[in-house]
């Protein structure tokens, strides 16, 4: 499995419940002081206890400075193309080019149905989660639509703003059909290893490349995001395998397994879940990413190894 070359990020996984906002914004202020490069927000607007993912978003951007945010992933079913095109790109042109656009095709389909969207089968979400890229980079171009298609129609549709930066399409989904799709026409790929552990992962992402091959892609073009779960504790749990669906170990496990994901299985962005206690996001990235950066840089500086451009 290749290294792609992507610069290493470090991400958090922001809770998005109701019961305590003043600590919710107290976290993405933090995460942003400490450098993160990304905050990941999960997007179920049918769950009562949750904020609007956009609207909590928004109002992040508001309260930090460097911290990219991302919808990880946009709930595509009730969520229109278009509508969620102007949102991303207002996002993004408001705060200087800090949105990122995690894109999912659709789950728990009663609560969606209760909520006034509709019910799929996987075929049809994954037909409309194809449509719905290419009508949200068209609108992000500035090009007038006429679109009469199976799920979406925009028949003189009028776009705008434009993103501050190439917003990139980065799809969570995890059949063989929607890698495939991915390959062919995504920015990056946001799978969770307690879902997809780096086993599952390794053939993903070959199914990936091969689809970007036969598109007359790069593979390495497109991002591998990583949700990772776990803690960071006295004793390792497992040793370092590739069945793992979290890490728990001392510092430097996890930093051998980070390196291992990034060397050998081609993941570039990992985006912490967890209690966001002010010690554990402080030793994730100021401990554990620096020595991953430097590890990973060795390895890549023998293996001769460039950096994606």
């Amino acid at each position: 499995m290749a290294d792609y070359g992507h610069d290493l990020q470090f991400g958090f996984f922001l809770d998005p419940a109701t019961g305590n906002p003043a600590r919710t914004v107290e976290i993405a202020r933090i995460l942003d002081d400490l450098g993160y490069d990304l905050i990941g927000v999960q997007d179920h607007p049918y769950q009562p206890k949750h904020f609007d993912a956009m609207a909590l978003m928004a109002f992040i951007l508001g309260q930090t400075e460097r911290v990219r945010v991302f919808p990880d992933v946009a709930n595509l079913p009730l969520r229109p193309p278009l509508l969620l095109a102007k949102e991303a790109a207002t996002l993004d042109q408001l705060s200087g080019g800090r949105f990122e656009l995690g894109l999912g095709a659709g789950a728990f389909w009663d609560a969606i149905r209760a909520m006034g969207g509709p019910t799929r089968e996987p075929r049809q979400a994954l037909a409309a989660l194809r449509e719905a890229i290419g009508l949200i980079r068209a609108f992000w171009s500035g090009q007038s639509l006429r679109h009469d298609g199976e799920f979406y129609q925009a028949m003189g549709a009028r776009p705008g703003p434009t993103p501050a930066h190439d917003i990139g399409i980065w799809l969570g989904v995890i059949g063989p059909r929607a890698l495939r799709l991915t390959g062919e026409l995504g920015d990056g790929w946001v799978p969770s290893m307690a879902y997809a552990p780096p086993s599952q992962a390794a053939k993903s992402h070959a199914i990936i490349d091969e689809a970007a091959r036969a598109a007359g892609r790069d593979p390495a073009a497109i991002r591998r995001i990583y949700n990772i779960g776990g803690d960071v504790a006295p004793v390792i749990e497992a040793g370092l395998s590739d069945d793992d669906q979290q890490i728990v170990g001392p510092r430097d496990h996890w930093v051998s397994v980070l390196t291992h994901l990034a060397v050998d299985l081609g993941f570039s962005t990992f985006v912490l879940w967890g209690v966001p206690t002010a010690p554990r996001l402080r030793m994730f990235i100021e401990e554990i990413a620096p020595a991953v950066k430097a590890r990973v840089a060795e390895a890549r500086e023998a293996r001769g190894i460039t950096a994606f451009r």
